[in-house]
């Protein structure tokens, strides 16, 4: 039967872990670092309702523990993501994905790469960006980019060597914000200061031993900050090329985890626009 414009598609019971419909959510940890193909593997309720109502996202398809469907059928009550539903058992579901899956809700999804011309293009006159350099830690980068959508930050952009924000443990940390909040990845020959720089943003760095005080930073109609790994921060070359800032912080400390800067950082420029 056809299913009805604007009705849940009906769900499909899997009883066999070697069930071919599910094959995607095979051994899930492994194609976290290999063999994606361009699709990203969501975990969680907050993650699954940003896959299911972005309109940057396709859902491709859902595996549900048993327990769990009359709850994602109140999700996606009248929403129709288009994808087809698979229910499991637990012990069926922790088979497939290779581990306990406790959260019960998986989202196999595709979002399709946007260059920085088109992140960036369409920015207006008043901007800012989150710019990304060399942060490899998936926790860090999900802090990041939760903190960039709680505080209004309309882009980020992060150079070749980050890691992917759409790892399955960087999308949960970030609670579904690489969905929501636009982002691209410059080519390994790109620069990432005069690349913003040339779309007429300050680029503002920050560093322990930055120029001038966060209290004392005003943003400029665009503003791009930039944020380093942790251990190495920024470097020289691109400190020499910015606005450097710091955090002033108490004897003995002289950094804050990266993830944290972002929202310290985050919320003075969204006070200070505002």
């Amino acid at each position: 039967m056809k299913q009805e414009a604007g009705a849940s598609p009906p769900f499909v019971a899997i009883e066999d872990p070697a069930d071919p419909r599910v094959e995607p959510f095979l051994n899930v940890r492994d194609r976290d670092l290999v063999g994606r193909q361009g699709l990203f593997m969501a975990e969680g309720e907050v993650v699954l309702r940003h896959l299911i109502g972005s309109p940057r996202c396709s859902p491709v398809a859902f595996l549900v523990a048993a327990p769990r469907a009359p709850r994602f059928a109140e999700m996606i009550a009248g929403v129709a993501p288009g994808a087809p539903v698979y229910v499991a058992e637990p012990a069926v579901m922790d088979a497939i994905v290779g581990f306990h899956i406790h959260r019960g809700l998986l989202g196999l999804g595709r979002l399709p790469a946007a260059s920085a011309d088109e992140v960036l293009e369409g920015l207006g006159p008043q901007a800012t960006v989150v710019a990304v350099h060399g942060v490899g830690n998936h926790d860090n980068m999900g802090g990041i980019f939760r903190n960039a959508a709680a505080f209004g930050a309309d882009a980020v952009v992060l150079d070749a060597g980050c890691c992917d924000p759409l790892y399955r443990k960087a999308l949960r940390v970030s609670v579904g914000a690489a969905l929501v909040t636009p982002f691209a990845r410059l080519r390994p020959s790109e620069d990432l200061v005069d690349r913003l720089a040339g779309e007429g943003f300050e680029v503002v760095s920050l560093s322990p031993s930055g120029r001038e005080t966060l209290a004392d930073f005003r943003p400029a109609a665009r503003t791009a900050v930039l944020f380093g790994a942790e251990g190495p921060g920024l470097p020289a070359d691109l400190l020499s090329r910015t606005r450097s800032v710091r955090i002033p912080m108490a004897a003995g400390f002289d950094s804050l985890n990266v993830a944290t800067t972002s929202g310290v950082v985050l919320h003075h420029i969204a006070a200070r626009r505002a």
